[in-house]
This record gives C-alpha cells, sequence and structure tokens, in this order.
C-alpha cells in the first residue's frame, strides 16, 4: 500500500473511524466487544450496522472527539454510558407487522361459510436487520367437514382387468363411505396406459387397433394411450359407475406404466378436471407396476423435457405424448404442490416399497398397499384420506438464498420441538402452532423487496410473507462536503469524516509528513512491548492500518482481530454454520458451540413412532444420546434388553404378518416396523444376547419369538405357526364321553364289589368265630354232653373171669 494518494478508498475509510477510537477492547458481558473489536472495518454506520445485529452507531459531533477509547460503534447500552444521546443513535432491529388475520374457521361457522380459513395468520411484512431473527406463529387448523374432490386414476394396462371388473360399482359405495367424512363429496375419473410408441407400445401395423392380437389369453383390447380425461369432477356417483363400465383394458409392450404423465395432466388441467379452490384435491392412481420416469423418453427418441403445462386436446386426451419426456419427480412434486394436491399411491405389494420411497421426495404423498383384485380401495381411500387428515406438516416457497429460516412445532399434546415443522396424530378440529423465525444474512440496497409462501402441505391455505431490508442509518441523508469539521479535508456525516486523498486522522486533520512520527509509532501499540499494529499492520498517523491477508480480513484498532482463526471443524471454519468474529465463531440461528457443529434442531432424533429418541435417550446437537441401558441406533430405537423390547416388536409381527393389531393398517405399519422378520419352524435360545418373547394371540394362541440385532438390522425370527389347541373332534369327544361313563360305571362297580365283598368276608368271619364259640360251649357245658357210663375194666374183667370157671 503507498502512502496517502496511492491508499484506496476502503483503507481510508477503514482508517477513519478508527482514529475516534485508539483501541478496540471493550467487554461485553465478560468476552470481546463484537463492536469495537470490528471497529476497523465498520468505518460508517451502515459498516456498524452489519458488524453485528445488536451494534449501533453514535452520530453525536461531540462524541468521541477526545483522544480516549471511544468508539461510534457499540453496544446501545455503552454508548448511552458513555454519553450519547439516544435521538443520535442508530441501531434499527427487526420487525414483524402482522397485515391481514382472519379468525380461523370452527365447525360452527364451517356449516355456513364458503371460504373456509385453515392458516392464520395471511399475510406477513417483516422489516429484517441482517442477524436479527424475526419471530411469528402460524396456526394451523383442519376444519370438519372439510369438502373433498377426489380423482380417481387408473391404470388400464392388461394386468389391472381383473381390477376394472371390480371398480364397476365403485363410485356408488366410495360416495358412500366418504359422506361419512364430509357432506361436500365430488368424483372424476381419468385412465393412462403408456406412450403409443416403440419400444413402450405395441406399434406394428397388425397391432395398431388391437395390440392383443394373437395374445391366446385376451385376445381382444383397444389401443394404447398416454392419459384420457373421462369424468370432470361431480357429485353423481351414477355418472361414476357409467363411465367405468364403459371402459376396456389396453396392452402395452414394457412393464412400466406411463403414470407420471397422466399425473401431471391430471395436476395442471384443473379447469378440465374440476378441482375446487374450496376443497381439499385428492388424486388416487392405481397400478400394479413400476413407472416411467424423465429420461426414459429417449427409449423412443423423445428427448424434449416435459414443460409441466397442460396439453389435452379436444377429446381430453393427452396430445403431448410423443412429444414431450416423462415428467421428473421434482416437477411432479411441484406442481401437486402448487395444486394443492394430495397423492396417493395405490399400488400391489410387489412395488410398494418403490413407491413408498417415491413419497418422501414428494411432499403430502402416501403409498397404500392395493389387492391384486382391488377389493380393498375404498377401505385404501378412506384410510389414506384419514391418515392425510391426522398431520400437517409446512412446506416454504421460493424462500430467498439469504434468508435462515427455523420452525418450532407446537403439536397438540403442548410440547415445543425445536427444529420440526410437522404434527401428526392430530383430529379433526385440533389446533396446532408453529413459530417460525427468520433470519437475513445479508444486505440488501434500499427499497428491496422479497416475498415468500408459508403453507401446509396439501392446503389452499397460505401465509405470504413480505421481506423488506432494514440496514441503513437516517443520519446518512445529511451529508457535509469540505466541511469544516473535517478540516475542510474531507465530508462530514454521521459524526465522522470521510477524508479526500492525502489526509488521514478522525477530523482528516493529519497529512502524509506526519504519518510516520515516532509519536506516531507509540499510539498504535496495543500495549507497552508489543509490537507496532500487532506486526499484521502499518501505523499511518497514529493509526493502524491491517495488511491484507490471503486467508481473510484482518481488523481491529491494533490489527489484533482477523476472520480466519477461529475453531474448525473437519477442516471447515465455524462448521460452515457461523462466521469468524475476532477468533470467536458467531455461530448461524438454529446452532451453538464453539465451533458452530452443534445443531439445536431436534428433527432426525425422532423416530418413526414420533418420540423424541424413542423415549430412551436425549437430543444432543442433532443427535441422540441413548441413556437407557442396551439401547442404541440412530434415535435409540434398537434395545433388544429394553423392558418394552417385546411389546413394541409383538405390534410389528402382528401388523406385518397378520395384519391386524394396533398398527394393523399399512401407512403406520410400514413406517414404524422395518425389522427383518424370518419365519423358522424352530427357535433358537441359546444366545443369551437374543430376547426371547412370548404373548397371546387374540385367538387365544401362544407365539413366540426371538429378537437380535445384527449387523446393524433389527431381526425377528417368529415361529411359522402360533402354538394353539387344536379344535376337538365331535365323534372322539362322543366316545371319549361314553367311555369317560362306561369307565366310571364299571370303577364304581368295581369299588362297591370291593366293599361288599370286604363287607361280607368280615360277616362270615364273624359267623365263624361266633360258631366256633358255640362249639366250645356245647363241649363244655354238662346240659349238652350226652349221658355216658362209667365201668371199671379190671373189675368186669373179674366178674368174667369168675363167671367162666363157674360155668365150667
Amino acid at each position: 500500500m503507498g502512502h496517502s494518494g496511492g491508499m484506496d478508498r476502503s483503507a481510508r475509510s477503514r482508517v477513519l473511524l478508527a482514529g475516534s477510537l485508539l483501541c478496540c477492547l471493550v467487554p461485553s458481558l465478560g468476552g470481546p466487544n463484537v463492536c469495537t473489536t470490528q471497529s476497523a472495518t465498520s468505518a460508517s454506520c451502515k459498516e456498524c450496522l452489519l458488524t453485528h445485529h445488536q451494534c449501533a452507531w453514535c452520530s453525536q459531533e461531540e462524541f468521541g472527539v477526545s483522544r480516549t477509547v471511544t468508539s461510534r460503534c457499540d453496544f446501545v447500552h455503552n454508548l448511552i454510558s458513555r454519553g450519547c444521546k439516544k435521538e443520535f443513535i442508530e441501531g434499527p432491529g427487526s420487525s414483524v407487522t402482522i397485515t391481514k388475520n382472519l379468525s380461523l374457521s370452527t365447525k360452527e361457522s364451517s356449516s355456513s361459510q364458503t371460504n373456509f380459513i385453515q392458516v392464520a395468520p395471511q399475510k406477513i411484512s417483516l422489516s429484517l436487520r441482517p442477524g436479527a431473527a424475526a419471530s411469528f406463529k402460524v396456526h394451523v387448523r383442519q376444519v370438519e367437514d372439510y369438502p373433498v374432490d377426489l380423482y380417481y386414476l387408473m391404470d388400464l394396462s392388461l394386468s389391472m382387468k381383473d381390477d376394472l371388473d371390480t371398480i364397476r360399482n365403485l363410485g356408488t359405495k366410495l360416495a358412500a363411505e366418504m359422506k361419512k367424512l364430509t357432506s361436500n363429496f365430488r368424483l372424476g375419473f381419468g385412465t393412462f396406459v403408456d406412450k403409443n410408441m416403440s419400444p413402450f407400445s405395441y406399434t406394428a401395423p397388425k397391432y395398431q387397433n388391437n395390440p392383443c392380437t394373437g395374445y391366446k389369453y385376451f385376445p381382444v383390447c383397444v389401443p394404447s394411450f398416454g392419459f384420457r380425461h373421462l369424468l370432470s369432477l361431480t357429485d353423481k356417483a351414477n355418472s361414476f359407475n357409467a363411465e367405468v363400465q364403459k371402459q376396456r383394458v389396453s396392452r402395452n409392450r414394457d412393464a412400466p406404466e406411463g403414470a407420471f404423465d397422466a399425473i401431471l395432466q391430471a395436476s395442471v388441467c384443473g379447469d378440465r378436471i374440476g378441482w375446487r379452490k374450496e376443497a381439499s384435491h385428492l388424486l388416487v392412481i392405481t397400478t400394479d407396476d413400476v413407472p416411467h420416469v424423465a429420461l426414459d423418453g429417449k427409449l423412443a427418441g423423445v428427448v424434449q423435457p416435459h414443460d409441466g403445462q397442460c396439453h389435452l386436446n379436444e377429446n381430453n386426451e393427452y396430445s403431448a405424448s410423443d412429444k414431450l419426456d416423462y415428467p421428473s419427480l421434482a416437477l411432479l412434486g411441484d406442481k401437486l404442490s402448487e395444486n394443492n394436491i394430495n397423492l396417493i399411491f395405490a399400488v400391489t405389494k410387489s412395488h410398494y416399497v418403490l413407491y413408498k420411497n417415491f413419497t418422501s421426495l414428494i411432499p403430502g404423498t402416501t403409498a397404500e398397499i392395493l389387492d391384486q383384485d382391488s377389493q380393498n380401495i375404498i377401505q385404501l381411500i378412506v384410510s389414506a384420506y384419514n391418515n392425510i387428515r391426522s398431520k400437517v406438516e409446512l412446506m416454504v416457497s421460493e424462500s430467498p438464498e439469504d434468508l435462515s429460516l427455523s420452525f418450532t412445532a407446537t403439536c397438540q399434546d403442548g410440547v415445543s420441538y425445536p427444529g420440526v415443522k410437522k404434527c401428526g396424530d392430530l383430529k379433526i378440529g385440533d389446533t396446532v402452532s408453529f413459530e417460525v423465525s427468520v433470519e437475513a444474512r445479508n444486505c440488501h440496497p434500499p427499497g428491496t423487496e422479497h416475498t415468500f409462501t408459508i403453507k401446509p402441505v396439501g392446503f389452499r391455505d397460505t401465509l405470504e410473507v413480505t421481506v423488506t431490508y432494514n440496514c441503513s442509518c437516517s443520519c446518512s441523508q445529511q451529508v457535509e462536503t469540505a466541511s469544516s469539521k473535517c478540516s475542510s479535508n474531507g465530508t462530514y456525516t454521521c459524526g465522522v469524516c470521510d477524508c479526500d486523498p492525502g489526509f488521514l486522522g478522525a477530523r482528516c486533520e493529519c497529512g502524509e509528513e506526519e504519518i510516520s512520527s515516532d509519536v506516531s509509532q507509540n499510539t498504535c501499540r496495543e500495549a507497552e512491548g508489543k509490537t507496532v499494529c500487532n506486526g499484521r499492520g502499518r501505523c499511518l498517523c497514529g493509526l493502524c492500518v491491517c495488511y491484507e491477508s490471503e486467508f481473510g480480513i484482518i481488523s481491529g484498532s491494533f490489527c489484533q482481530c482477523d476472520d480466519f482463526s477461529c475453531a474448525r471443524y473437519k477442516g471447515v471454519l465455524c462448521s460452515g454454520h457461523g462466521e469468524c468474529d475476532c477468533g470467536e465463531c458467531k455461530c448461524h440461528a438454529g446452532y451453538i458451540g464453539d465451533n458452530c457443529n452443534c445443531t439445536i434442531e431436534t428433527r432426525s432424533c425422532l423416530s418413526d413412532d414420533g418420540q423424541m429418541c424413542s423415549g430412551k435417550g436425549n437430543c444432543v446437537c442433532g443427535k441422540c444420546q441413548c441413556i437407557e441401558p442396551g439401547a442404541f441406533g440412530k434415535t435409540c430405537e434398537k434395545c433388544p434388553t429394553c423392558p418394552d423390547a417385546c411389546g413394541t416388536k409383538r405390534d410389528c409381527i402382528e401388523c406385518r404378518l397378520y395384519q391386524t393389531g394396533r398398527l394393523a393398517d399399512n401407512q403406520t405399519c410400514q413406517k414404524l416396523c422395518k425389522d427383518e422378520i424370518i419365519t423358522v419352524e424352530e427357535l433358537s435360545t441359546d444366545n443369551p444376547e437374543v430376547a426371547v418373547c412370548i404373548y397371546k394371540t387374540e385367538s387365544d394362541c401362544v407365539m413366540r419369538f426371538t429378537y437380535s440385532e445384527e449387523s446393524g438390522r433389527s431381526v425377528l425370527r417368529v415361529l411359522k405357526e402360533p402354538e394353539c389347541a387344536s379344535a376337538p373332534d365331535t365323534l372322539t369327544v362322543l366316545l371319549a364321553v361314553v367311555g369317560s361313563i362306561l369307565l366310571i360305571g364299571l370303577v364304581l362297580l368295581a369299588v362297591w364289589k370291593l366293599l361288599v365283598t370286604i363287607h361280607d368276608r368280615r360277616e362270615f368271619s364273624r359267623f365263624q368265630s361266633e360258631r366256633s364259640r358255640a362249639r366250645y360251649e356245647m363241649a363244655s357245658n354238662p346240659l349238652y354232653r350226652p349221658a355216658v357210663s362209667t365201668h371199671n375194666v379190671e373189675e368186669m374183667y373179674s366178674m368174667l373171669s369168675k363167671s367162666y370157671n363157674g360155668t365150667t
């Protein structure tokens, strides 16, 4: 940098303000004062306001004239404490002005209103100062008995023949079901197949009138077509039935269908379709295969991208099918959102995952599993509609890039969720609110105005936000050229001088000859013993003019500050989420920490069931820190050892395998249950890290399964069949009962016989005993003894001998 005359104007400007302060460090809240540390670059009121949203400028002439540590750029309370009068302080802030705020419609008012109000307020004006966020609240309420327009878009390829037969009387049944949800329902109908071009369709001459020629399973069908609008939205269900009954299927050559062409035309041809502004718009598309996407048209030589316009001819047929490529997902999303249409993919199970992935790319879209013959189409539509009406999600359109928006949702539970702009599990009539914080990162010229909109997905109601920028000083309108206040060597404005070439100093009082004097050099040292301008600048006229650096800007009264020496995260200064200010990161809205790497948003911590870190951890810097022992995963959703692990996984098994339980509807089941489920013949329970779960089913059977985490995946192994008691056979039961009766009879008879035998034996024994006793008594009692004569043998012998001898 050369002397005076060769010094550029920005360098002079940096020196001008520095002449009013000589040093910079004024403590604020225990740290460096951001307003004064940037003083070398805040050479004007405007630059001061851009330094920090809390910095203010004092334009009072007498302020800071003495050679003391004084800066015109400082916090308001510091300026006042140092003698600046309030009327001379330039420190505008951000402000919010509500310009239209009609009350939300209620159940009572909705019956008499045609212009329903579901979002309040409707218009807001913001005046933003860079860095100063402005906040406002948006209230959303789903009005009861809200009108519904439903357009039924059907794939008429040959594989959908059985579905066509099923829906021939759909209009009457669907209208009856939807009447339970709204008294104002209209129904429309359209069909599609694919581009009638090779290689997508059969185009040989023999197939022109009948592409099914030679197909033995179904020899007659109509020619292929892109999209055909058949019935505008009407409340006459019979008209829908009549139109459906006229339809015949067609046949295309490849598997994918031209669904995206049809969706776009049904979205943008509002006058033909008949979409009402004051109604909820549902577009139901039924198909059993994947769609063609952008760039597929090149296969047929169609290279012109889709223009997003309506191309229906006088016959209500898509006329640009052979001229425009298939639309992209981004274009579909824009047109659906622009026309407030909720898209419902009703697809067969084999393609459900693909269409489910589409829903994350197209806001306001849901996917449901369609039976092979569309038998469940009415329940599917009603379920999808209820699901759409049970949630509110905000989206922002046309937001300027230099605006930073953050959201905090307050749902029906009354809890605030920072970083979240969606509420679920709502009932009709519930009111939810979102606090929106808007911050400008840059300033724009006076008169610049930007407009963007905030709206719930699928709603026609919007909040229009108009933004103007407030970063100018009113004092800058008063300019004095060759002012005596600047020694006639400069221009005076907002209390400071802008010196002419060759002059420096607070009052342009310093010429070239005074620039390098020893006295001036001493005033350029931050403290005694320190190098001049900290070795990062030149001392000119007693003031430091900092060197340029390839790394950034060096600033400060003594060149002690810069914007490149702050903490980094993964090599990025302030993580890319903040500004480096004198060695300290000043984080953008939504980020905190020394290096601004910590987000305060909690959306990434919400588990699929809507809980913060699955209720098992805390959200820190946008990441879950699990506190439940054994819990892990991105949202602490994995926890085989947690007490509620079996209960949670049970719900998934019931809905995935048996379509029962509290998560039985497809949307909820597929959202919450992403585990891998394997059916097995026999469970292995040897691994101690595997949770073994048992529960009783609705049919009183016992289901057993195991839960484990393998290679980052949750794996559930389930028995193929629950353990159920088999139903008894009637004949078996009869025989068992008869046999049981006979057996009991025989047992009782045997017992009776035994008792009788024992009794008889006891009686017989008693008889025998008494008999023996009687014999004894007869033998010993003289009464019972017979008469007995007793003779003496010897005497008899003697007598006989005597008698014999006498005879002889």
